[in-house]
């Protein structure tokens, strides 16, 4: 029998073969065996076991995180959003393009994300580029294939302005133009979906009230820029993923364009599946974000397409600021920075809501865990099988916990989960074979294969 450097051993374990007890066998950071029962036979050098109200999980996977460094390091950075991301059991993220000066629309912004990463990773980061109008316009996508030969995950692009200047949003032309420069890399091309003529025409969002925010990012802007993705998608045969999905009302087109084999993912948030319209409070701007939170029946559907599987994956798109651009003094909607802080605390926000509609840790795993690894191609994540890096978080599920913003982990103290009751405690997090502490460092950076 082989030695192992790690066995774990675990009474619940979610695997792909269903939730069992097993013992893990771990050499070299990855996983060699899984073998039935937690009393198996094994030879390792050292062994750990879960106690009885725990549950060995994949580490979670992230692929829609904002950790705005470099550049705006003040919002968050890459030591804080891979803490705060261990602490809730994500083991691997994907960092967004925009938010950082430079932006990682150039090789030369990609490099300079990957210098202020050095060294600083609690958890696995691999990184999107992006495309814009420079790199995206007929005749000048070199930029696109120059980033994908250095191993970004794919392209990010906006249909509307993305609330930075230095990340503009793409025509209907340049749109074409990306997607089938993306497509002839073999790429996958990842869109916020919101129609700007729609977005125009809205009311404009004004003061404390979150109804009139929520009317000035009506369904429509969603539906309408969907609609073009799949039209593109359809067209180029290029992979497309709608990002952020709050609207329930594109689900129908969404369901018509799988049927029809159109290469399309989807992704929702921990936010729309847990907060509702309905219950934001006046001036409450912890809670604004684009697109935005909506009522209960639309959540409602959410998760019934998530139980279907016409809903992918579920991602943080953590989004933080510093909390003078949410505007607390005024609680105005209008002007107050679009964007949710809750990486640490998304998968027990999940896991509380799928609890109390009857769902299972599996459910939860797959589309936390495993969803999120096959969409954005990360083949050795998301799982507990032979072969995978052994990422794992530890959690106690009915163990439930108060939510203090004070408390977590990511930079500026803000989140709508503040006070929340919570169920599914991570215990441990534990990155190929080592378990992750607050000062660790041990997390790498990945490169698309």
């Amino acid at each position: 029998m082989a030695l192992h450097d790690l066995a774990v051993r675990a009474h619940r374990a979610l695997t792909p073969q269903g939730e069992r007890p097993v013992t893990i066998g771990i050499l070299d950071g990855r996983v060699i065996n899984v073998l039935a029962g937690d009393r198996a036979a094994i030879i390792a050098r050292r062994e750990t076991s879960l106690a009885e109200d725990e549950v060995l999980l994949p580490g979670l996977v992230d692929t829609h995180v904002h950790i705005n460094e470099p550049g705006r390091t003040h919002w968050e950075g890459f030591d804080t959003a891979t803490r705060a991301a261990a602490l809730g059991g994500v083991t691997t993220l994907l960092d967004m393009p925009l938010n950082s000066v430079p932006p990682t629309t150039t090789v030369a912004g990609l490099e300079a994300k990957r210098s202020a990463a050095e060294g600083r990773l609690a958890v696995d980061v691999g990184f999107w580029g992006g495309a814009v109008p420079e790199n995206s316009r007929p005749g000048a996508v070199g930029e696109l294939a120059a980033l994908w030969d250095q191993g970004v995950y794919g392209f990010k692009a906006f249909l509307s302005p993305s609330g930075v200047e230095e990340f503009g949003h793409l025509s209907p032309e340049e749109l074409l133009s990306a997607a089938e420069a993306i497509g002839e890399l073999g790429g996958r091309l990842i869109v916020h979906a919101e129609d700007p003529d729609v977005l125009d025409q809205a009311p404009p969002a004004a003061g404390r009230d979150y109804a009139t925010f929520l009317a000035s990012r009506p369904d429509t802007a969603e539906h309408e820029a969907i609609a073009r993705v799949i039209e593109v998608a359809r067209t180029t045969g290029t992979r497309a993923h709608v990002l952020h999905l709050s609207s329930a009302s594109a689900l129908p087109m969404i369901a018509q364009a799988r049927a029809d084999d159109v290469p399309l993912t989807v992704e929702t948030c921990p936010h729309y599946l847990t907060l509702e319209a309905e219950r934001v409070p006046a001036g409450a701007t912890q809670y604004k974000c684009c697109p935005p939170i909506r009522d209960s029946a639309n959540r409602d559907l959410l998760w019934r397409a998530l139980e279907d599987g016409l809903i992918d994956c579920v991602v943080s798109d953590h989004s933080p600021s510093t909390p003078d651009l949410k505007k607390p003094d005024t609680g105005d909607f209008g002007t107050a920075w679009g964007g949710i802080s809750g990486l640490q605390v998304g998968f027990s926000a999940v896991w509380t809501e799928a609890r109390r509609r009857g769902l299972g840790l599996a459910d939860v795993v797959r589309w936390m865990s495993s969803g999120p690894a096959r969409v954005a191609g990360l083949g050795n994540k998301g799982g507990i099988a032979p072969g995978y890096d052994a990422d794992f978080a530890v959690v106690a599920p009915e163990e439930s916990f108060r939510v203090d913003v004070r408390e977590l982990h990511h930079r500026n103290p803000v989140s709508p989960y503040d006070g929340a009751e919570l169920f599914g405690r991570v215990r441990r997090t534990i990155l190929r074979g080592e378990d992750v502490g607050l000062e660790s460092t041990t997390g790498r950076m990945l490169v698309r294969n």
